[in-house]
């Protein structure tokens, strides 16, 4: 059953797929939270307890909104993929190899793209759950800020260069919206 599965993942090609999905979706939980928590500073907020649970409804609506997105998007394209194929073919694909690939395709990119804000967006809040409030805020932009930082050096190794413009471009928009949001609070009532 697993080597099928993987077998039916290499055909399917969605390893691409589900790279581009992980990476782009942590990215999204990490600077989420990072903006919720940030945020939270700027007004002032002096219970960090609806900030955990906000961030927590943050976090299982991006993973829902994610799996759902990405499951019926992706059964679509599938979908429109085989239908090209059979008729290059003249052959139905539905219960042959292709169309078993095309399953799994769009249940690893649900899984994907549901689980990976997750991952981002509780490592951003963990600091909440185990600091006090003043160094656990601190502690979560920089572990937002490490994180962003390891998925450049990921996206680098991927594209076989540049670890330098790819983590400085990820670290970059953290820092970019931490200081936007700093920026607001002049015009906040």
């Amino acid at each position: 059953m697993v080597s099928r599965f993987w077998a039916n993942f290499r055909l399917s090609g969605a390893s691409e797929i589900a790279r581009r999905y992980f990476v782009m979706n942590a990215f999204d939980g990490i600077l989420t939270l990072m903006g919720l928590v940030v945020g939270a500073q700027i007004v002032r907020v002096a219970d960090i307890g609806p900030v955990v649970r906000a961030g927590l409804g943050a976090i299982l609506a991006m993973g829902l909104s994610g799996s759902a997105g990405a499951f019926i998007t992706e059964r679509a394209e599938r979908q429109r993929k085989l239908k090209e194929l059979e008729a290059a073919l003249l052959v139905p694909l539905d219960g042959t190899r292709h169309g078993e690939a095309a399953r799994t395709a769009v249940v690893v990119a649900a899984l994907v793209d549901g689980v990976s804000p997750a991952i981002g967006g509780l490592a951003v809040l963990l600091p909440l759950f185990l600091l006090p409030p003043g160094v656990a805020v601190v502690a979560s932009v920089t572990v937002s800020l490490a994180l962003m930082g390891l998925l450049g050096a990921y996206l680098a190794r991927v594209a076989r260069g540049g670890l330098l413009v790819y983590t400085a471009s990820m670290v970059g928009v953290g820092l970019l919206t931490a200081g936007l949001l700093m920026t607001m609070e002049r015009f906040l009532p």
